[in-house]
């Protein structure tokens, strides 16, 4: 544990807040220009794409838990990853379209048709966004699910049919792995409501059924990261894990363009947004194979 600190100033557990109820959905447009998608690369690859985003920890909280340390140990941890806004909407949005459409709040903003799931759709290439607590589709559900958390409801206003409840994803985990896997946990799994230990502990019981997947063990991906941070600096723990790490830890400034960018990059995508000219995590990832 001492090692990883090293990589970044660990900072002491912060005291646990209550839960926060996911905003109503009343559509309203943001006037903001639409994120232009530069030339996808050529890629020759099948790799699968996994990303699980949790909540509102900085660099050294995230890594006071365990399990999160292990896997910070063990595989490739950015040590200069930073959140892109604040507070969450806007990271989700750059996460999954390049832009935080000028958003500044987490309330409901229908926004034009786009986005990395309508990419993927576009492409031919199997996704599936899995939601902890959402029963009802994507708009009417109650806690833990946060709308907030679910970027792809916002774009066209609509629910895609891609985007699914988090039950269906041990199974698919065993069956047909999607090539593209994003998972949004609840409001206390994520760690925006509960402790880091509960949220180190989901991830201990959820990030194993990705690592046993063939999915991931043949040129597969998986990258943990936190939405935004506890301050200013918006310091955020990322963690690349594959098969075989190519660097245990890189000190290249990073943001979440850089990871739309990698993720876009690995599956054969034209890049959107400010994920054009952003730097993908090269030295983190390793190179696609055929």
């Amino acid at each position: 544990m001492l090692s990883i600190c090293l990589l970044g100033a660990c900072a002491r557990p912060s005291a646990q807040v209550q839960p926060s109820p996911s905003p109503l959905a009343t559509p309203s447009p943001t006037p903001s220009p639409i994120p232009i998608a530069s030339p996808a690369p050529v890629t020759t690859s099948q790799s699968h794409v996994f990303v699980i985003v949790m909540e509102n920890h900085s660099y050294g909280r995230a890594l006071t838990g365990s399990y999160t340390a292990a896997l910070a140990q063990k595989y490739s941890v950015a040590t200069d990853y930073h959140a892109v806004g604040s507070p969450s909407l806007p990271n989700y949005l750059a996460l999954t379209s390049g832009s935080t459409w000028g958003i500044a709040d987490d309330g409901y903003h229908r926004l034009p048709a786009g986005g990395i799931g309508a990419q993927l759709t576009s492409a031919g290439i199997m996704w599936r966004a899995y939601m902890e607590g959402m029963t009802s589709g994507c708009f009417n559900n109650t806690y833990p699910y946060a709308l907030k958390h679910n970027p792809f409801a916002y774009y066209g206003g609509s629910c895609p049919s891609q985007v699914v409840n988090f039950s269906h994803f041990a199974a698919d985990m065993r069956t047909e792995v999607p090539r593209f896997v994003w998972i949004t946990p609840g409001l206390c799994h994520d760690g925006h409501d509960c402790s880091t230990a509960t949220a180190d502990r989901w991830l201990s019981q959820t990030v194993p059924l990705i690592l046993a997947a063939d999915a991931w063990k043949n040129n597969g991906l998986l990258l943990i990261t936190w939405d935004e941070g506890e301050d200013s600096a918006n310091h955020v723990l990322t963690l690349v894990i594959q098969p075989n790490p190519v660097e245990r830890a890189s000190a290249h400034a990073y943001n979440h363009y850089s990871m739309l960018a990698t993720i876009e990059d690995r599956l054969g995508l034209a890049r959107l947004g400010r994920a054009a000219n952003a730097s993908p995590m090269t030295d983190l990832v390793s190179n696609p194979g055929p």
